[in-house]
């Protein structure tokens, strides 16, 4: 009798850390991204249009698609446009984005195109007002500075906007910072990246979506390949939360993706039935 009152116990205080924000008034803020396709760092090849650039951006807006981009901060204070935590894949630079000068940032360029990497601002400008736009927070530097900054700036902006990051701190500062946000937290199975996992248990935090008891996020922005795991199994079909699908890159992905996600954000093809 009492192995079955500890495994109660267990359940509930598993269920408790998973449980997203389940406010339906909040849900609804979030129908233009289940209504739009939302193309991941803009609308991009990596070849002439790289990824997270004006261009690509601009091209997104003209399809008619959502967007989805990644707000890192220089160490002059500018909020720039930009995924990777070092230039070296996309500039050929071997120096983290935050350790640089908005103006050393210049010197480079996106893959050997004319593109260069954009403010933020920038690209606010070049959105339309209704385009869906969700921000996602880098962890790198001072995040929880760099939220700050994107919410002041996104706020003297007329735009449909969310906010998301793979650090439960900074889903937690909105929390308790800017409750009026639509904040999601991102996880995939961390554990079997083998880069990136530096602490086995935030792997596994991460992974199970554990921290949620802390953030309580409006969405779940989790990774398409890792559908199959327990917590957003559960936060899809037990709690009925808010999910959004990343990154999907087929068919085959969208069709799979409709079955446990109401966003999806896609790259690398055009879905049919779109330009």
């Amino acid at each position: 009798m009492t192995i079955v009152i500890i495994l109660i116990i267990l359940i509930g205080l598993y269920l408790f850390m998973i449980m997203p924000n389940l406010d339906r008034e909040r849900f609804k803020r979030m129908k233009p991204f289940e209504e739009n396709l939302i193309a991941h760092r803009g609308l991009f090849n990596n070849k002439d249009i790289p990824e997270n650039c004006l261009k690509g951006f601009k091209k997104a807006v003209e399809h008619d698609y959502g967007i989805e981009l990644d707000v890192q901060r220089t160490t002059d204070g500018k909020l720039v446009v930009f995924h990777d935590a070092t230039l070296k894949r996309i500039c050929g630079i071997d120096r983290k984005l935050t350790d640089c000068s908005y103006d050393e940032l210049m010197e480079y360029s996106l893959l050997d195109t004319e593109e260069k990497i954009p403010l933020f601002k920038d690209v606010l400008d070049a959105l339309k007002e209704d385009t869906p736009l969700i921000v996602e927070i880098k962890p790198e530097g001072d995040c929880i500075g760099t939220c700050e900054e994107a919410v002041k700036m996104l706020n003297t902006y007329k735009r449909t906007w969310i906010m998301e990051s793979f650090n439960p701190m900074v889903v937690r500062y909105l929390k308790k910072n800017h409750p009026e946000v639509i904040r999601g937290q991102l996880a995939y199975n961390l554990r079997k990246d083998k880069e990136n996992c530096k602490n086995p248990f935030a792997g596994i935090a991460l992974c199970y979506i554990l921290t949620n008891f802390l953030t309580r996020p409006d969405f779940t922005a989790y990774d398409i390949r890792n559908y199959k795991n327990l917590s957003f199994q559960l936060i899809s079909k037990v709690f009925k939360g808010e999910c959004v699908a990343w990154t999907i890159r087929s068919e085959e992905d969208l069709a799979l993706a409709k079955k446990y996600y109401q966003q999806y954000i896609f790259d690398s093809f055009v879905p049919k039935g779109h330009k």
